[in-house]
C-alpha cells in the first residue's frame, strides 16, 4: 500500500484520525465489502491521494469493522468521505462522486502551490539566501495573481537583491486599499536601502548627469556603479540609452557592460529577458 493511505483499525484510528490531522487533511473513506459504489470510489481516492503525494492521507475505514468511529462520526450510508482538519470533521460527501467534485473538495482545504512556494522563500530568507528565493517568490507571485503578502514577500527579496527599481515598480501596483502597515514597512525598507546603497561617487556622478544629460561618459560611468551597487535596471537602462546614440560606444565598453549584467542575472530571470530584447532589438 502506498505510504499516502492507511486501513484504519483499532490500534491505530487515534493516531491517524486525530493526531495526524494536525499535520495535514485526514480524508476518512468509509466503505464496506458488501458496498458496490465504494469499489467505484476507493480507486478514485486512492488515485488522488498517490497523485497529491501526502498533502492528505487517505484513511480507509471498513465500516463494519470499526461501527463504533462510523457512529460517533455519523455514518449512516456508505460510502461516504469524511475530512477532518485539527481533529474535527470539516466536509464530506456521501456516495460515489465524480473525480472533479473531489477535486473542488480537495482544493478547498489543501495548501495552494504559491503557499508552498512562500514557505520555502521564506526559509530561504531566513538563511539569508535571497538569490535562491528570487525564482520561487517570482513563481509564486504570478500563480497567485499577485496576492499582498506574498507581492510583499517579492518586493522584500527584490530590495535585498538591490532590484529597487522592479521592487518600486511592485509596490507602485499596490491598490490604495492594501496599503497597509506590512506595505509601509516594506516600502520604508526601499527608501532606506536606497538611500544608503548610494556612495559619495554615485551621488556625484548623479549630480553631473543631472547638469549634463547628453554626456555619454557620465552615462557609462554611473551605470557602472549601479551595476556594482546591484541597481540593475537603472544600469542597463543607462547603457542601452548609449547604445542608441553609439552602437559601438568605448570599443564595445557599453554593450559588455550590459552583456555581463544579462549574464549576471541568470537564464529565466524577466529582467535579463527584457533587456536581451531590447539589445536584440538595437543591434539587429
Amino acid at each position: 500500500m502506498s505510504e499516502h493511505i492507511v486501513t484504519i483499525n483499532e490500534q491505530n484510528a487515534a493516531q491517524y484520525l486525530i493526531e495526524e490531522s494536525h499535520q495535514r487533511l485526514i480524508v476518512a473513506d468509509f466503505w464496506a465489502d458488501w458496498c458496490e459504489p465504494c469499489k467505484v470510489l476507493m480507486p478514485l481516492l486512492e488515485k488522488l491521494a498517490n497523485e497529491y503525494e501526502g498533502q492528505f492521507l487517505l484513511a480507509k475505514v471498513n465500516a463494519d469493522d470499526m461501527a463504533p468511529i462510523a457512529q460517533q462520526l455519523g455514518v449512516r450510508s456508505l460510502p461516504t468521505v469524511i475530512m477532518l482538519k485539527d481533529g474535527q470533521p470539516v466536509d464530506g460527501f456521501v456516495g460515489a462522486q465524480p473525480e472533479n467534485q473531489i477535486r473542488e473538495i480537495l482544493d478547498k482545504y489543501l495548501p495552494k502551490p504559491w503557499d508552498t512556494d512562500l514557505a520555502t522563500v521564506q526559509a530561504l530568507m531566513a538563511e539569508q539566501d535571497f538569490a535562491g528565493a528570487l525564482a520561487p517568490i517570482r513563481r509564486a507571485h504570478e500563480d497567485s495573481r499577485g496576492r499582498h503578502d506574498i507581492a510583499m514577500t517579492y518586493a522584500q527579496v527584490l530590495i535585498e537583491l538591490r532590484r529597487f527599481a522592479d521592487a518600486e515598480a511592485l509596490l507602485a501596483d499596490v491598490k490604495m486599499a492594501d496599503q497597509d502597515a506590512l506595505y509601509e514597512q516594506v516600502k520604508a525598507l526601499l527608501d532606506l536601502r536606497q538611500e544608503a546603497a548610494k556612495s559619495p561617487e554615485m551621488q556625484e556622478l548623479e549630480s553631473k548627469l543631472a547638469a549634463d544629460p547628453d554626456n555619454l561618459e557620465l552615462q557609462y560611468q554611473l551605470a557602472l556603479q549601479y551595476g556594482n551597487a546591484g541597481s540593475h535596471r537603472e544600469a542597463m537602462e543607462l547603457l542601452i540609452g548609449i547604445l542608441l546614440v553609439d552602437r559601438d560606444y568605448g570599443d564595445g565598453a557599453a554593450r559588455k557592460a550590459l552583456l555581463d549584467i544579462i549574464a549576471s542575472l541568470g537564464k529565466g530571470d524577466p529582467l535579463a529577458a527584457e533587456f536581451q530584447r531590447k539589445l536584440f532589438g538595437l543591434m539587429y
